[in-house]
């Protein structure tokens, strides 16, 4: 661990950079947009809006993912995942100036619930946006390619399926519990870490229309019709939420098991998994590398379940 990036923030939930390098970074239980500038551990952080959408409900949701578009030098959008009164959905502003405008939803209806909100955004290299959902409690919504949760999504910037989507729905696979992770290695495959239930977390490596098989299976399985992942976890060892390809390896903040886990990967195929500062910082949220390489890593102390110190929560700044 390099040092400390930011302190004394509340329940960070998602990073994303922009082309000059800064960082723009979401608060769940506040609702607050945060702008990152800086370099090393000189970080200067302030407040460019709140999006008045969230609602906390009192658990798992409330303001989650954010990226930025792939054409953000000309159109300044920004996209986030936050969760209302009413559903889960999908919002985007404009950050000009410093200020971050008023939100437009551009999808809606994603079901919500006190747990299992899923919550992370990313564009993948096609253009598209990559959305990960929870089933929010309600198990049987993985399998039902009708509704938009217990899914991974891929829509365009204006909210509506992508071309070439399975179903001509938003649905690009299905079979989830709970997605906090998506992250596309070199190759442009897809992968997602998942909370399982008791038994077995996953590192999934994802592909259009596969079922994975919540909540008939967890971690492995002979059934054919449910795709396996490429790595499982014992619960008590993960809670992966956030997700990254850092120096070879695929990283992943864990929460329950608080520590940081590296995956060597090699093509298609991963290597022994291996774990990093276990019990040291708490409860690990986000994992995002940053353009110059190095990872940025969220605590998740102050979300109701951790033990926080007195600087939580932070960002840490770590080599991979």
């Amino acid at each position: 661990m390099l040092g400390t990036i930011a302190s004394g923030l509340s329940v960070p939930w998602g990073i994303a950079f922009l082309p000059d390098g800064s960082a723009l970074v979401t608060e769940r239980d506040t609702g607050r947009v945060l702008h990152l500038t800086g370099s090393g551990t000189a970080w200067r952080s302030t407040t460019v809006g709140i999006v008045p959408e969230h609602s906390t409900t009192g658990g798992e949701g409330g303001l989650l993912g954010i990226a930025v578009s792939p054409a953000y030098a000309r159109n300044h959008r920004v996209f986030l995942y936050v969760s209302t009164t009413r559903d889960n959905r999908v919002v985007t502003a404009r950050l000009v100036a410093g200020r971050l405008g008023a939100t437009h939803p551009i999808l809606t209806g994603i079901p919500t619930g006190v747990h299992h909100d899923g919550g992370r955004l990313a564009f993948g290299p096609d253009g598209y946006l990559y959305v990960s959902t929870g089933e929010s409690g309600v198990p049987s919504l993985a399998q039902d390619k009708t509704s938009l949760g217990g899914k991974i999504l891929r829509i365009t910037e204006s909210g509506s399926a992508a071309p070439g989507n399975p179903w001509h729905s938003p649905v690009w696979s299905y079979g989830h519990r709970n997605v906090q992770g998506l992250v596309f290695d070199a190759a442009g495959r897809l992968w997602a870490s998942e909370f399982g239930d008791r038994e077995f977390d996953e590192l999934n490596r994802i592909r259009k229309g596969r079922d994975y098989g919540w909540p008939d299976v967890q971690g492995r399985s002979s059934d054919p019709r449910f795709t396996n992942p490429a790595v499982e976890w014992p619960t008590e060892q993960a809670s992966p939420s956030g997700l990254a390809l850092a120096a070879g390896s695929f990283w992943l903040a864990a929460l329950r098991g608080e520590r940081l886990w590296r995956v060597p990967v090699h093509g298609a195929s991963v290597g022994k998994p291996r774990a990093y500062f276990i019990g040291t910082y708490g409860r690990m949220r986000t994992v995002t590398r940053a353009p110059d390489g190095y990872l940025w890593v969220t605590t998740s102390n102050r979300d109701g379940r951790g033990d926080p110190a007195k600087s939580d929560d932070r960002i840490l700044l770590v080599r991979p």
